[in-house]
C-alpha cells in the first residue's frame, strides 16, 4: 500500500471560547479532530505540516496549552500565523503560545515563512524527500480573491513567482482549494474547524501528499452536522432594523422650545419604544 510522504493542514485557531456561531460542545468537538489527524500520524509514520494560525490568540491560557500538548500529533511541524503572533509582529513571537510549544519540544516551527515574511533561500524543507517543499501563512485564492481591498496573489501566481518549489502549503485562507501548475502544487487546506455561520457547508479535513507523484488524496475529518446557528445574525439584523426605524422616526414631532431628553420622553411614549431600545439610546447618549 503506498504511503503518503505528509500529511497537510492549517489553520487550527484552537480556542478556550466558543465561536457564537456554534451550538454544540465545541471544546470537545476540536480535540476530537485534533485526535483524528494523530491517528492518521500513527497509521503513516510520517510529518504532520501546519500552515499557520495553530491558535486563534497568540495568548493561549494555560489549560488550553495543556490540552494542546496532549493532543497535538507527533512530528508537527509549522509556521506561526497572524493569530499566533503579538500585534502580528514577528519581533514579539518570543512571547506566544506556539513559541511555548516549541520549548516544551512538541513541535518545530519551520523558519522564515510566518505572517509577514518573504521565502528565502532557508525556506526550502525536504522532509526526508528528493523535492523542496515551502509551507507558508500567506492569503491566497484558486479562483476568486475572498479579501475585499487587499492586494493578494492568486495560487497559481505563487506557483509561477516561487518555481523553485515542488509543493507549496499556505495557509489563512479558510477555504480549501489546490491549485496544479506544471506539475507542482499550491495546496492550501482550509481551516480545522467552523467558528463563523458562513462555514456551515465548509468540510474540514487534510491532505496526504505523495512526494514521488506530486499527488494528493483529500481525507475529511468526521463532523456533526447542524451545529452552526445563525441566530446571533438574525437577532442583530433585527435589532438594527428597530434602531433604523427609530432612527427614522426621530425627525418628526419635535418641540423646539424643550430639552432634547424630554423629547425623547415624548417621543418614547407616543410610540411605545421598547425598554431594549431605550437602554441602547441612553447608552449612546452617555458616551
Amino acid at each position: 500500500m503506498k504511503q503518503p510522504s505528509l500529511i497537510l493542514c492549517s489553520d487550527f485557531h484552537l480556542r478556550e471560547d466558543v465561536p457564537v456561531c456554534r451550538t454544540d460542545d465545541f471544546w470537545s468537538a476540536q480535540w476530537k479532530k485534533i485526535d483524528f489527524i494523530s491517528e492518521l500520524q500513527k497509521k503513516h509514520k510520517c510529518p504532520v505540516i501546519c500552515a499557520g494560525d495553530l491558535f486563534h490568540t497568540w495568548k493561549p491560557s494555560p489549560h488550553l496549552l495543556s490540552e494542546t500538548i496532549k493532543h497535538l500529533p507527533e512530528q508537527f511541524y509549522v509556521v506561526m500565523g497572524n493569530h499566533d503572533l503579538p500585534q502580528h509582529s514577528l519581533e514579539l513571537s518570543y512571547k506566544c503560545g506556539v513559541n511555548v510549544l516549541k520549548e516544551a519540544k512538541k513541535l518545530i516551527i519551520l523558519p522564515n515563512a510566518s505572517w509577514g515574511q518573504e521565502p528565502d533561500e532557508y525556506c526550502q524543507y525536504s522532509f526526508h524527500t528528493e523535492h523542496t517543499i515551502l509551507v507558508w501563512h500567506i492569503p491566497t485564492y484558486k479562483s476568486e480573491s475572498p479579501y475585499i481591498g487587499q492586494t493578494v496573489s492568486s495560487a497559481k501566481a505563487l506557483l509561477k513567482k516561487y518555481s523553485q518549489y515542488y509543493l507549496i502549503v499556505t495557509g489563512d485562507n479558510h477555504q480549501t482549494f489546490v491549485e496544479e501548475y506544471k506539475g507542482r502544487l499550491l495546496v492550501n487546506p482550509g481551516s480545522l474547524t467552523r467558528q463563523t455561520a458562513g462555514q456551515t457547508d465548509h468540510k474540514p479535513c487534510v491532505f496526504l501528499w505523495y512526494a514521488d507523484t506530486n499527488t494528493v488524496e483529500q481525507v475529511f475529518i468526521p463532523i456533526e452536522e447542524n451545529v452552526i446557528s445563525r441566530e446571533h445574525i438574525e437577532i442583530k439584523e433585527k435589532r438594527n432594523d428597530r434602531i433604523d426605524a427609530f432612527v427614522a422616526g426621530l425627525n418628526t414631532d419635535w418641540d423646539s422650545g424643550v430639552s432634547f431628553t424630554h423629547n425623547l420622553e415624548i417621543f418614547y411614549e407616543k410610540n411605545k419604544v421598547e425598554k431594549e431600545i431605550k437602554e441602547m439610546v441612553t447608552k449612546f447618549i452617555e458616551l
